[in-house]
């Protein structure tokens, strides 16, 4: 009792990853010294038989045969061309893994940064590959076999994997999902059986072995699914589509059959068990050998997918995938983490080691994956480089960020009432944001072309945020609609550049109506669809409905009419911030608030008002 909670303790200690003393050291130590003496054995035996040819004078030089120059030529001719056919066709059934060694991979778990729940999980998944030994002769448990790892692209899911491998010690077999598909029938089968066996190889030879597969729902997708695909009535349709579906569902069934064959013996260990087996057939019963239980092989098969709700359940259930790890977006500390980790490796100014400037950039990037957070941060050095720079600065970061959200800036030649009118169009906007925008804080003001769009502005919470109240979607509709509503009071009709805001504020009311329950029906649209209709599919349904569509227009209306009178009431913003775009086509950050602040203390006859860095505005006297 006592050596089992030893080895428990053990098991759950997390410095066991790092200790030398886990059953897969030793098993590779002694794997090594196996391999170490056959080598010295085989060359043994090729320096005694080379010395004894030596001694007895039998080591001859081989002769070419008797006309060998008028055959050869035509003897490698053929071979040369039974290369060429046979070589593509015997590796058509290998598997298509690339093996990476652990010392091979640069970061470790303890280097991994933003994905502190999940590299906690995975330790402990790692602490019982490493000692598996123990935790199945001991405490008699079953290791973890599978791990999947679902989540969003670009979440760390194959990074944490080769972390893990890294961690362990053990080789990482990695191959893409698609790649096991094969022209050949039957082949793509083959292959998948290459890549277990590949592995359980790796496994004996090693002590363990990690395999990922990368996007597994393109071999492992629901058969149910591939049964219920309609079939096209074309002559010949139907078959060819028949036999796309049985190829699918061979994919899966073969994946689950070699998920449960990882102990499956080596071809030397089964030819010896059918000797025995044969022998058997002519021994009485109590004097039968005994073939022996086949050697566990140590693997961990991990697969990431971003679509784990398309996955076959059967993969799912304890055995095969034990485990399912999700992968969010990473949080606001999760972010200052990354962050820090890749500021410590690129060339940056001093304006970016303040905990300000990194506490607000962390706050701006909300959604932005790891991997989207070190492309901005490459494309901030780009934009440095191509201003002479050998370091990126905190405008290089935010220049970056808007490129890489809205696209880069296209200095067309507007005319004198475009510009006018695309000015007004983004104030108005602005001061909407500014006014009835609950704590929002200004980025980017621009007139700037970016791709279709002929102005932005940006702005975002001052907090990090996951839900919002009906009062702030509201307000969200109205500040799409501040700009129809500052071309109609400027200019006295609007153009075509409110039809994106329209659609924006389009889509926001039809999910107010049609699934928050904020339109006056509780109906909720996406249930009705049984959970298979997507934001875009769900505002069609909604004005497909008359009552829920007029819901919409009533909300839609409310909302214009409501900025149209706080934009008429602040006309002096509105025309500040127009007037300064007109002049410098883009304003960025604390210059919106500064002319918006100037127009405010003009129209109170003041001096002007210390620039508040929140966005905040002082509550304006209606007029």
């Amino acid at each position: 009792m006592k050596e089992e909670n030893s080895a428990a303790a053990a098991l759950g200690d997390s410095t066991l990853l790092r200790s030398g003393a886990a059953d897969v050291s030793r098993i590779r130590r002694r794997s090594t010294r196996r391999r170490q003496l056959k080598a010295a054995a085989t060359l043994d035996v090729l320096c005694a038989l080379f010395a004894w040819l030596l001694i007895k004078n039998r080591l001859h030089l081989p002769h070419l045969p008797q006309n060998a120059d008028i055959w050869g030529p035509g003897a490698v001719l053929v071979v040369l061309f039974a290369i060429v056919l046979l070589v593509p066709m015997l590796s058509t059934g290998r598997s298509p893994h690339v093996m990476i060694r652990p010392e091979h991979l640069e970061t470790g778990l303890s280097e991994v940064q933003g994905l502190a729940p999940q590299v906690d999980e995975v330790t402990r998944s790692l602490n019982v590959f490493l000692g598996y030994v123990t935790f199945r002769e001991v405490l008699g448990g079953t290791p973890r076999r599978g791990i999947l790892f679902e989540g969003p692209p670009g979440t760390g899911k194959t990074y944490l994997a080769k972390a893990m491998a890294k961690e362990a010690g053990v080789p990482f077999l990695f191959v893409a999902a698609p790649a096991f598909q094969s022209m050949w029938f039957g082949m793509s089968n083959v292959k998948i059986r290459s890549f277990f066996k590949a592995l359980r190889k790796a496994a004996r030879r090693e002590g363990g072995a990690i395999g990922f597969i990368e996007e597994i729902d393109a071999i492992g997708g629901n058969r149910d699914h591939m049964a219920m695909a309609p079939v096209p009535e074309a002559m010949g349709s139907r078959s060819v589509n028949a036999s796309m579906s049985n190829a699918g569902s061979g994919f899966v069934n073969e994946l689950l059959i070699q998920m449960q064959s990882f102990d499956q013996p080596p071809a030397l260990q089964r030819l010896k068990g059918r000797v025995i087996q044969w022998v058997n057939g002519y021994l009485r019963a109590d004097h039968q050998l005994k073939t022996g239980q086949p050697r566990y092989s140590n693997i961990l098969l991990i697969a990431a997918t971003n679509r784990a709700d398309a996955l076959d359940p059967a993969l799912l259930r304890p055995g095969r995938f034990d485990r399912r790890l999700y992968f969010d977006l990473p949080t606001q500390q999760a972010r200052l983490e990354l962050i820090d980790y890749f500021l410590g490796r690129k060339a940056h100014a001093a304006d970016l080691d303040t905990r300000e400037a990194r506490d607000r950039l962390a706050h701006d990037t909300f959604g932005y994956t790891p991997v989207m957070i070190e492309h901005l941060f490459d494309e901030a050095l780009l934009l440095a480089l191509r201003d002479g720079r050998q370091a990126m600065s905190v405008s290089d970061v935010y220049g970056a960020k808007v490129t890489e959200e809205v696209g880069l800036s296209q200095h067309v030649s507007y005319t004198e009432a475009e510009r006018r009118a695309v000015a007004t169009h983004e104030a108005g906007h602005a001061v909407a944001a500014y006014l009835v925008g609950t704590s929002r804080r200004m980025e980017v003001l621009s007139i700037i072309k970016r791709r279709a769009s002929l102005g932005l502005l940006a702005h975002s919470d001052l907090e990090e945020r996951f839900t919002q109240s009906k009062t702030e979607l509201e307000a969200s509709i109205a500040i799409a609609l501040a700009g129809m509503a500052a071309e109609e009071l400027f200019l006295g009709e609007s153009g075509t550049g409110p039809g994106s805001d329209l659609a924006g504020a389009t889509q926001i009311a039809a999910t107010m109506v049609g699934a928050l329950g904020m339109g006056g029906s509780l109906v909720s649209y996406e249930a009705v669809s049984a959970g298979l209709v997507s934001r875009t599919n769900l505002v069609g349904k909604v004005l497909g409905d008359s009552a829920a569509k007029g819901r919409v227009e009533d909300l839609l209306q409310a909302q214009k009419d409501r900025i149209h009178a706080v934009l008429a009431a602040n006309r002096d913003l509105v025309e500040a911030l127009r007037d300064a775009l007109i002049a410098r086509d883009e304003l960025v950050g604390e210059e919106i608030v500064a002319v918006i602040h100037q127009a405010l203390a003009r129209r109170d006859k003041k001096p002007d008002v210390v620039l508040d860095l929140t966005g905040e505005a002082p509550a304006a006297e209606p007029s």
